[in-house]
C-alpha cells in the first residue's frame, strides 16, 4: 500500500500537482501539514528531485520542527538537506553568509522587543522629543509597518513631507536605523527587508538561491505580509515551482502588516496557478464546523468553501450568557472541573480563549481559587526575563562587541561604580571618534574628561577581553558557566535568599540546560549560532504537550492549536468585535478581521465548544452593559444549548462540594466608581440642564449615536443609560458624558 493512499482526492492532488504555481486553499483541521509533507516526499521519492532543491517554510518554530519530523520519518536518509524553517531562520541563514555584501558584518546581532525600546528612548531623548505627546511605542510600530511594506526611512521621510507627524516618525525611524547599523545589529523586521534589498542588489546571490530552491512550499500563506511576499517572489522567479498553503477565512494579523490579498490576488500575480481547495476537516464535530460555516459565511471578502466532516455529529455548542465577568470565569473554572472530575477531559484538554490579555486576570483568580493548574501562553518570555537578558547580553558582547546596547546593559552588572556621567562621557567620546562603545572603553585612558572614573572601567574590559578568548576554546556552556564565576551573578542571588532570587537561579539553571541542549542538537554549534536560535523563539513555542494544565491564551496566540475542550470567553459587542472595529471609519473591512478571528476560534475545537459572555463587565473601573456578540447570534439556535437571545438569567447550578472549594465565593465588594465628592458640579438641580430626555437619540464624541433609556437622579449628577448603536449600553454621568440631542 502507498503512503498517497491514505490521502483524499483533493489532498492528493495539491500532492501529484508539482510543476508551476499551485494555491492550496486548506481550510481549518483539513489536513495541510500531511500534504506538504507528502508533497515533499512524492518530490524526492517518486520524480528524483534533490531534497538540496526544496525549502519549506513556515511561521513557527513549533510548526517547522513538526514538519521537519515528518518529512525526516517519511523520507528519510537525505530529508537534512531540505530546508523546512520560519521565514525569520531562512533570512538569518542566508544573511550570515551574505549580509557583508550590503555593509553589515556577518556576526550582527538579533534585536528583541526589549532592546528595540531602548534604542528608541535613547533616540527620544537624543532628539528632545517629547515621550507623553509622541509615544515610542508608536515609533516602534510605525517603524515596523514601513519595513512590512519595504519603505526606507528615505522614503518614509519624502512621503511624509508637510505633515509634521509623519516626518517626526521618518527622522525617528532614520536615526534608529543608524543606530542598528552602527551596532551591527538587525531587528525581525529587518531579517526580510534586508534579504529583499541583498536579492535585489546583488543578482548573482538570488541567483544562487533561486537555483538552489527550485520547489518552494510556503504554509499559513494568508498570514504574510508585502515583504515575504516580495522575498517568495523573487526566490521564485525562475523556476516558478511555487506552491503556496492557506485559508484567507483565518487571515487574522492585520494588526502585524499580514496583507489578505496575497492570498486573495495569488491567481493575478500567477494566471496559469492551478487553485486546489481542502475542504474536508478531520478535527471538528459536525456540529461545530456547521457553527464555524455559519459565521464565516457573512464575510464577503473571501474565496468561497464549505468545510464538511465525516466525524460525528457531536454535542451542541454550550451557550451561557453571565450576570458578571466573574460570573463568567466562576462558570468556566467550575465546568473545567466537573468535566475533569467526571473523567470526561484532562486539564490540558481545554483551552480558555479570549480576545484581550486582560480577560485573563479573572479566570486565573478562579482557577486558582479551584486549585486547577493553568498556564498563561503570552506571558513574560523566557528570554525577556532580567536575569536571562543580562547573561546573554554578556554572550552578545564577546560575540559582537559593536552591540552597545549589550555592552551597556552589562557594565554595571553586577555593580562597578561607574556613574552615568562617566558613561556618558565615554559615549560622546565613541560619537566624536566614530567608534563603537565597547572600542571607547577600551580606548578610556586617552578620554581625558574621565579622570578617576576610567580606572573602573578597565576591569570591566579585561573581563570581556579573557572571555573573548576562552571563548575560542571552550564550550557555549562552559562559557556562560565561566561568566556566571567570575560576575557572581548566582553568588549575589544566593546572598539574597529571597523566593525571587531563588526562582531566577532557577532561570538561570534552565539557561545552561537550553545551551546544552543546543550544543546536543546541531552539529557545529557556536555561539553566534546560539543567541540567533534564542532571539528567534516564540512564546507559543513553549507550549509542552506532556504537561497538564489548562491553556489560557489570546485567539490569536491559538491559532494553529487544537484542543478537545474549548471555552471562547467574552463574547459580547464591544470587546469581540472590538468597540474599535465597530466603530472605526473602515468598519466593514474590521468587522470581517474579527469575524475571521472568530471562526479561528470556533475550529480550535474538536470535540466540544462552549460559548460564554457576561451581561455586565467591570472595564476600566466602569461597569459596561453589553450585548451578546452579534458572532453568537449569527450561528443557528438549534447548534446551541442555551439561546443567546434570552434575557433571562442563565441558570447555573452549583454543587455542593463546588461551593465549598470556593468556586462561588463572592466576588469582594467593589467601590461604586463615580465623582469625587470635593468635586463642584455647580447647581444640584442639574435636570433642567439636560437638553434630552428618556427616549431622545443622542450622540457621543465616542460611542456614537445612540437612544437614552434610562436617567437617574443623583445628589449632585444625573446617572445617564444610553444604547448605542455600536458600542451597546453604557451608563455614564451626564457632566461627563456631554451627550447632544441628535
Amino acid at each position: 500500500m502507498s503512503i498517497y493512499d491514505s490521502l483524499n482526492e483533493q489532498q492528493k492532488q495539491g500532492v501529484f500537482t508539482t510543476e508551476g504555481p499551485v494555491l492550496l486553499l486548506a481550510g481549518a483541521g483539513s489536513g495541510k501539514t500531511r500534504v506538504l509533507t507528502h508533497r515533499a516526499a512524492y518530490l524526492i521519492e517518486e520524480l528524483g528531485v534533490n531534497p538540496y532543491h526544496i525549502l519549506a517554510i513556515t511561521f513557527t518554530n513549533k510548526a517547522a520542527e513538526e514538519m521537519r519530523q515528518r518529512i525526516d520519518d517519511m523520507v528519510g536518509f537525505g530529508s537534512e538537506s531540505i530546508w523546512v524553517s520560519t521565514f525569520h531562520s531562512a533570512c538569518v541563514r542566508i544573511l550570515r553568509r551574505f549580509i557583508d555584501r550590503i555593509g553589515f558584518g556577518t556576526n550582527f546581532t538579533i534585536y528583541d522587543t526589549e532592546d528595540q525600546k531602548t534604542v528608541i528612548k535613547e533616540i527620544c531623548k537624543r532628539l528632545q522629543i517629547d515621550t507623553k505627546q509622541h509615544k515610542e511605542r508608536t515609533f516602534l510600530n510605525v517603524i515596523s509597518s514601513e519595513k512590512n511594506e519595504l519603505h526606507s526611512p528615505e522614503a518614509f521621510l519624502l512621503r511624509a513631507q508637510g505633515d509634521y507627524a509623519e516626518t517626526l516618525q521618518a527622522k525617528v525611524y532614520q536615526e534608529y536605523q543608524s543606530e542598528l547599523r552602527k551596532n551591527n545589529a538587525l531587528d525581525f523586521d529587518d531579517l526580510i527587508m534586508k534579504t529583499v534589498e541583498l536579492f535585489r542588489s546583488n543578482p548573482e546571490v538570488l541567483d544562487n538561491y533561486q537555483e538552489r530552491f527550485r520547489y518552494i512550499m510556503v504554509d499559513e500563506y494568508q498570514d504574510t505580509n508585502t515583504a515575504q511576499f516580495e522575498l517568495i517572489r523573487l526566490l521564485a522567479g525562475k523556476y516558478k515551482n511555487l506552491c503556496v498553503v492557506g485559508d484567507d477565512d483565518q487571515s487574522i494579523y492585520k494588526f502585524r502588516g499580514a496583507n489578505i490579498y496575497n492570498i486573495l490576488n495569488f491567481e493575478k500575480e500567477y494566471p496559469d496557478a492551478v487553485t486546489i481547495r481542502l475542504e474536508q476537516n478531520y478535527r471538528s464535530t459536525k456540529r461545530i464546523l456547521e457553527a464555524a460555516n455559519h459565521v464565516i459565511a457573512n464575510n464577503v471578502g473571501r474565496k468561497g468553501k464549505t468545510l464538511w466532516t465525516e466525524n460525528e455529529e457531536g454535542e451542541k455548542i454550550l451557550f451561557r450568557q453571565l450576570d458578571t465577568g466573574f460570573d463568567e470565569a466562576n462558570f468556566v473554572a467550575h465546568d473545567i472541573a466537573e468535566k475533569v472530575k467526571e473523567g470526561i477531559c484532562r486539564y490540558k484538554d481545554c483551552a480558555v480563549l479570549y480576545r484581550t490579555n486582560a480577560q485573563s486576570r479573572l479566570f486565573e483568580e478562579r482557577l486558582v481559587t479551584g486549585n486547577i493548574p493553568y498556564k498563561i501562553v503570552g506571558g513574560v518570555n523566557f528570554y525577556a526575563r532580567k536575569e536571562i537578558k543580562d547573561l546573554l547580553a554578556y554572550l552578545k558582547t564577546i560575540d559582537n562587541a559593536t552591540d552597545d546596547l549589550a555592552v551597556r546593559r552589562i557594565i554595571n552588572v553586577p555593580k562597578r561604580g561607574i556613574g552615568a556621567t562617566t558613561l556618558q562621557r565615554v559615549q560622546d567620546f565613541a560619537i566624536e571618534q566614530e567608534i563603537s562603545f565597547y572600542r571607547a572603553l577600551q580606548m578610556a585612558d586617552e578620554i581625558h574628561t574621565l579622570g578617576r572614573g576610567g580606572t573602573k572601567i578597565k576591569p570591566f574590559v579585561n573581563l570581556i577581553q579573557v572571555m573573548r578568548s576562552k571563548a575560542a576554546i571552550l564550550s557555549i556552556s562552559e562559557l556562560l558557566q565561566e561568566i556566571i564565576q567570575e560576575t557572581g551573578y548566582v553568588k549575589d542571588l544566593e546572598a539574597e535568599n529571597t523566593d525571587e532570587a531563588l526562582s531566577r537561579i532557577e532561570n538561570i539553571d534552565e539557561l545552561i540546560t537550553k545551551t546544552v541542549s543546543y550544543e546536543q542538537s546541531v552539529e557545529n554549534p557556536t555561539l553566534s549560532g546560539f543567541l540567533e536560535e534564542v532571539a528567534l523563539v516564540a512564546d507559543i513555542d513553549s507550549v509542552e504537550d506532556e504537561k497538564d494544565y489548562v491553556l489560557l491564551m489570546t485567539l490569536h496566540s491559538a491559532k494553529g492549536l487544537e484542543f478537545p475542550q474549548v471555552y471562547l470567553a467574552g463574547m459580547e459587542d464591544g470587546l469581540f468585535p472590538s468597540y474599535m472595529s465597530i466603530c472605526s471609519d473602515n468598519a466593514t473591512a474590521e468587522l470581517e478581521e474579527e469575524r475571521r478571528l472568530a471562526y479561528v476560534g470556533i475550529t480550535r475545537a474538536r470535540q466540544r465548544l462552549a460559548v460564554t459572555c457576561a451581561r455586565t463587565r467591570m472595564i476600566r473601573g466602569e461597569t459596561q452593559y453589553n450585548k451578546v456578540s452579534r458572532f453568537v447570534k449569527e450561528i443557528p439556535k438549534e447548534l446551541l444549548s442555551g439561546q443567546p437571545d434570552k434575557e433571562k438569567k442563565a441558570e447555573l447550578p452549583i454543587p455542593d462540594a463546588y461551593a465549598k472549594n470556593n468556586f462561588y465565593a463572592k466576588p469582594m465588594a467593589l467601590k461604586r466608581v463615580g465623582v469625587p465628592e470635593a468635586r463642584n458640579f455647580g447647581s444640584t438641580d442639574t435636570k433642567e440642564a439636560l437638553a434630552y430626555q428618556v427616549g431622545d437619540a443622542v450622540s457621543h464624541v465616542k460611542f456614537g449615536n445612540g437612544v437614552v433609556l434610562q436617567i437617574v437622579e443623583g445628589g449632585r449628577d444625573y446617572e445617564v443609560t444610553v444604547d448605542f448603536e455600536g458600542a451597546g449600553v453604557k451608563k455614564m454621568f451626564a457632566s461627563f458624558a456631554k451627550l447632544k440631542k441628535l
